[in-house]
């Protein structure tokens, strides 16, 4: 009796189990996509789209959802315009991860109120409109629910959301999950503690099946951290097949072709948009808008074999959206031009493409591609043996940082035309007279050759003085006043000429008067003005700009080159300003080209002499060039302040 009592205990027993255990069933084995499908429901409230979801809808996002259930990737890119359907993707994932795959979540945003209005408007209507998860993340009003505006609890973890500049809540708690939303609109670092994404990426290294998604709108070239990552992984681009040759292409707005009609309504021009038409770069065939949509697509992949380290990228732009018609992408534009804050968001939001903003200027690729391996005669490794035909005196630009020198030397000839000669570095804090002794080896001291065995010293070099150092500066300028070695000093004021008559200055080092010495006081706005103006030439000739295709005339040159362009601020006193672009921080190659520039105004010059000197002294054996003597003046009444100009 006693045995069938405790048989009859342990069926009850195991009933009450099964039944505790009813709504604890396993995980199915479904992909984000999967779920998406079966569990999602959407309302008007969240979505333009209401009832199941549907993944056709945006086939382009089938495959990063899925990448997100591969055990083999740890890290998913997302860069994307607008009306694409990114901010799903993450409330799919999110969704999945919380039904399906417990864990703790963190999900990052720019800033704390852009969290608040996400959970608000995204995560909270889609737990209330999908019965898996409202069954498993209390209801706000209940007591102690756990679910709060930034934190939502269930079964087996909480989601989190945060701003950016929240360093506590990124380098606190482990996470398995981490999610960026917006990734380029997120504080540099998260108050004084660092980069944000790496301190929320810190917080998953004792999860081996962690991982992380970045997901947002491209920015600035050269500043977008998200075009950073995306560079990282497998580098997909979304590309439709043509219906003429087959080939797959990434449909862009330069292969977009359309008919406009303008019409003037109250001084404002109204623009009718007709005749669309998508250009394949592959055939040159034309074909519709509609027609370009029912096309097959598939992901195309520049970088695969960064799959092995478990990192997916994807780019995306509105072309391919199911809700942004080409039409309006085109008609966005056509109202933004002449605006640059407006035509940015154009490139961000619709054509998904990095903005970078030079005016007319030519690009780093254009200057790049207009190197020239004559007239500079290079030997094998690229070192130059001669110097260019043309060139008649020799300036050097040095800008001084704390803990090296860089240099250009410039050559100059008629009508305003230049050839850069060398870009170099000399390593070595500005106070140590090593670095100094370098720099008359390498610089000061040096001959430069033509071919035919002629040679040209510097005619003047301008060193900055700013930085920590200005006396040190002063002072070896001032020792090498045989070799016309002067220190510069760029003037604040935005009508400054761009070179003046030198002033004496004092040197003071540590406190302590040295002496002085003479120094220029150079209008850098004004030469940045005429250096950018040169560079809009395009053919040799007048005030044209030669490059050798060399290595120290190579892409971080060209960076460095055209890292600032003119600006209005209509809050400034004087509005037009020089600023440097983002992502373009170092510009010491802008400033050598300046302080060179400078030095070749600043000297007095008659250049039919030397030319006349350097073609009499063709083909004889002359090992240096002496610059003409200037003809005797005779003498006249000077004031002291010239008297002055002169003694250097």
């Amino acid at each position: 009796m006693a045995d069938m009592q405790a048989a009859v205990r342990a069926t009850r027993l195991n009933i009450a189990i099964s039944k505790a255990l009813a709504g604890m069933k396993p995980p199915q084995n479904y992909t984000v996509t999967e779920w998406a499908e079966k569990k999602r429901r959407l309302s008007s409230e969240s979505s333009a789209e209401t009832g199941a979801y549907r993944v056709s809808r945006t086939p382009y996002l089938r495959e990063i959802m899925d990448a997100f259930t591969d055990p083999k990737i740890r890290r998913l890119v997302l860069v994307s315009s607008s009306q694409i359907g990114k901010s799903e993707l993450e409330n799919n994932i999110i969704g999945y991860i919380i039904d399906q795959d417990p864990s703790s979540i963190l999900f990052v945003h720019p800033t704390t109120v852009d969290a608040k209005e996400y959970s608000k408007l995204r995560i909270a209507p889609m737990i209330r409109d999908c019965p898996t998860l409202r069954r498993k993340v209390a209801s706000p009003k209940s007591r102690d629910s756990g679910n709060t505006i930034l934190q939502k609890t269930y079964p087996g973890g909480i989601l989190t959301l945060c701003g950016s500049t929240e360093a506590h809540a990124l380098a606190s708690k482990p996470i398995r999950y981490v999610i960026g939303d917006e990734r380029d609109r997120w504080a540099v670092s998260a108050g004084k503690e660092g980069d944000p994404w790496k301190l929320a990426m810190a917080r998953q290294i004792t999860f081996y099946n962690a991982k992380a998604v970045e997901v947002s709108t491209p920015t600035i070239k050269g500043a977008s951290a998200i075009a950073d990552s995306f560079y990282e992984g497998t580098m997909e681009r979304w590309c439709v097949q043509c219906p003429h040759c087959g080939e797959y292409h990434d449909i862009k707005f330069e292969n977009i072709r359309f008919d406009i009609k303008e019409t003037v309504v109250q001084k404002k021009t109204q623009y009718e948009v007709s005749n669309i038409l998508y250009l394949c770069p592959g055939c040159a065939c034309v074909s519709e808008e509609a027609e370009i949509k029912r096309q097959p697509a598939k992901w195309v992949a520049e970088n695969p074999d960064a799959y092995k380290r478990g990192v997916r990228s994807f780019w995306l732009n509105s072309f391919v959206s199911p809700w942004a018609s080409w039409e309006s992408t085109i008609l966005e534009y056509l109202y933004a031009r002449g605006s640059t804050e407006k035509m940015q968001v154009v490139y961000n939001t619709r054509f998904g493409e990095l903005w970078e903003d030079r005016g007319d200027l030519a690009s780093e690729d254009t200057l790049m591609s207009r190197r020239e391996v004559e007239p500079y005669g290079l030997q094998e490794g690229g070192t130059p043996i001669e110097l260019p035909d043309g060139v008649l005196v020799l300036t050097a630009g040095v800008d001084t940082q704390d803990d090296r020198m860089e240099y250009e030397v410039v050559g100059h000839g008629h009508f305003g035309q230049t050839w850069g000669i060398e870009k170099g570095i000399v390593m070595g804090r500005p106070d140590d007279p090593d670095t100094w002794k370098k720099l008359d080896e390498v610089l000061f001291d040096r001959q430069f050759h033509f071919a035919d065995g002629i040679t040209l010293r510097l005619s003047l070099s301008f060193v900055d003085q700013g930085g920590h150092f200005s006396g040190e500066v002063r002072q070896e300028c001032r020792n090498r006043i045989s070799k016309k070695v002067f220190a510069i000093m760029g003037s604040t004021k935005h009508d400054a000429p761009y070179t003046d008559r030198p002033k004496k200055q004092k040197i003071m080092i540590k406190g302590r008067y040295i002496g002085s010495c003479w120094m220029y006081e150079i209008g850098v706005d004004s030469g940045k003005q005429r250096i950018m103006d040169a560079l809009r030439v395009e053919e040799p000739g007048p005030r044209y700009c030669h490059f050798p295709k060399r290595d120290d005339y190579g892409a971080g040159y060209f960076v460095g080159l055209l890292s600032e362009r003119l600006v209005y601020d209509k809050e400034k006193r004087q509005p037009w300003q020089w600023k440097k672009i983002p992502g373009h921080e170092r510009n010491e190659a802008l400033d050598c080209r300046n302080y060179a520039m400078a030095a070749f105004q600043a000297i007095p010059k008659d250049l039919d002499a030397i030319d006349r000197w350097l073609q009499a002294s063709r083909g004889k054996a002359v090992t240096t060039a002496a610059a003409p003597a200037p003809a005797r003046r005779s003498r006249v009444k000077r004031s002291a302040g010239a008297k002055q100009y002169d003694e250097w």
